[in-house]
């Protein structure tokens, strides 16, 4: 019988206080929202426990960067490992934590405890979620970091698939949630809003001003003393409209796709959409500076400034991008398209876009969607899958099949995953990849 998940993390706990009471820990944290949100909350729980440490943030592992870990400190891994437990028992680390909500294929080697869902009945919760719960069961004053926890659900679009233990986080981090359209952020004017709308990325009017301004009128919404009112601010009537304006700009999209919980999380004494929060993170992540991303989350005053200016920076080039991608001659099948960017589109940015693509309603729901980008270190492509309508069609899967052939690393889950090949096994991976999603589409129908 299956030990519950509050039970195994209280255990857990237990050991890795015992553990770290007389040696350094290296925390290894992805470089996402959820990352991000769960090594916050962490090391803000080692700083009150007096715990030396050190952290590094990774957009992925691999053998050859485990083994650059150092043997004799306790290891502690965030919203990463449970794909790579084989090269954690080939690396000699001696004391190994995993708090991780991935799938596991491989076996627990004997000296790592991972704290994860999938072996408790596969409950829905992000790594920020369990990492909170871990610090709160160090010390239950930790309820302060409860909001961070909310932070990395959004930021893994995990808000929908709240369960028990993730309603628990929901009562302790004080967020405010209203209905509305899922665009942000909620809390600025929404002309704004929408030019620089990229999830949803609504064709026509995201950067376009005249687009916005159409849109707005054909809702009924005008500016009061030259300003638009937020998301936030609309009544139900208003938001009907606008709903209704932007679903007619989308023939394809459907009421639960765009309507749904806003979350507004308090940080610098004031509230904000957490949808803008973490594509902040990410932007700063995404550019290499996954440090002041670190920072916002632990309210320094510096960092808000400086990620207004790379967030900034950010959202042009990816609305560039996504226009770039619009006129893009792209590989279509029976409900598959394969977005091949190259050079033309930075290799951070490729995941990112896929996402937005796949909930903009631009294809049909159950299309698969497949992007890819030259990475800018190394000779190598990154790919990111994308499974738009979240049914039966697992997008890891078919990378694998994809991939494994010529020895690509995978990784992700069955609705979003991502890949990295040689530059040299391109056209090798393209008719493998077309040839996978073409079973897929048969044995599906």
């Amino acid at each position: 019988m299956k030990k519950n998940l509050e039970f195994e993390i209280k255990r857990i706990a237990s050991i890795f206080l015992e553990k770290t009471e007389n040696k350094e820990i290296q925390i290894i944290s992805h470089f996402n929202t959820d990352g991000i949100t769960s090594a916050a909350i962490m090391i803000q729980t080692l700083k009150e426990l007096d715990r030396k440490f050190n952290l590094k943030i990774v957009k992925n592992l691999n053998l050859d960067f485990i083994k650059t870990l150092q043997k004799n400190k306790i290891t502690l891994f965030l919203d990463l490992a449970s794909g790579d437990l084989d090269c954690i028992k080939d690396s000699a680390l001696e004391e190994v934590f995993i708090i991780d909500h991935h799938e596991i294929f491989q076996k627990i080697p004997e000296n790592v405890e991972i704290i994860n869902p999938q072996l408790h009945e596969k409950q829905e919760i992000s790594s920020s979620g369990l990492t909170y719960l871990f610090s709160k069961e160090i010390n239950s004053k930790n309820k302060k970091f409860a909001k961070l926890a909310i932070l990395g659900m959004v930021g893994d679009k995990l808000e929908k698939e709240i369960e028990n233990l993730n309603n628990e986080i929901l009562e302790d981090s004080e967020v405010k949630i209203k209905k509305g359209l899922l665009i942000y952020p909620a809390t600025r004017p929404l002309n704004i809003v929408f030019e620089f709308s990229s999830n949803p990325y609504i064709p026509g009017v995201t950067g376009d001003v005249k687009g916005v301004i159409e849109l707005l009128r054909e809702a009924d919404l005008n500016p009061t003393a030259g300003k638009y009112k937020s998301l936030f601010e609309l009544n139900e009537i208003e938001m009907k409209k606008l709903t209704t304006a932007v679903m007619l700009r989308n023939p394809q999209s459907k009421d639960k796709k765009i309507i749904g919980d806003i979350f507004l999380i308090k940080l610098y004494n004031q509230f904000e959409d957490a949808r803008e929060l973490s594509a902040k993170i990410n932007a700063c992540s995404r550019s290499g500076q996954s440090e002041i991303a670190i920072q916002l989350c632990m309210e320094i005053p510096s960092a808000k400034k400086a990620v207004e200016k790379i967030h900034s920076k950010y959202k042009q080039e990816l609305i560039s991008g996504l226009n770039f991608i619009q006129k893009l001659e792209k590989i279509q099948g029976e409900n598959f398209v394969i977005i091949n960017a190259r050079d033309k589109i930075k290799d951070t940015m490729i995941e990112t876009i896929a996402s937005i693509i796949s909930s903009s309603s631009v294809y049909k729901e159950e299309t698969i969607i497949i992007a890819m980008a030259f990475s800018e270190t190394g000779n190598k492509i990154k790919i990111s899958a994308r499974n738009a309508s979240n049914q039966e069609r697992n997008v890891k899967e078919i990378l694998d099949n994809a991939i494994a052939p010529i020895k690509g690393e995978v990784s992700g889950h069955e609705f979003a995953a991502e890949g990295i090949i040689d530059r040299e096994n391109e056209q090798e991976f393209l008719e493998l990849l077309k040839k996978n999603l073409e079973i897929e589409v048969i044995k599906i129908s």
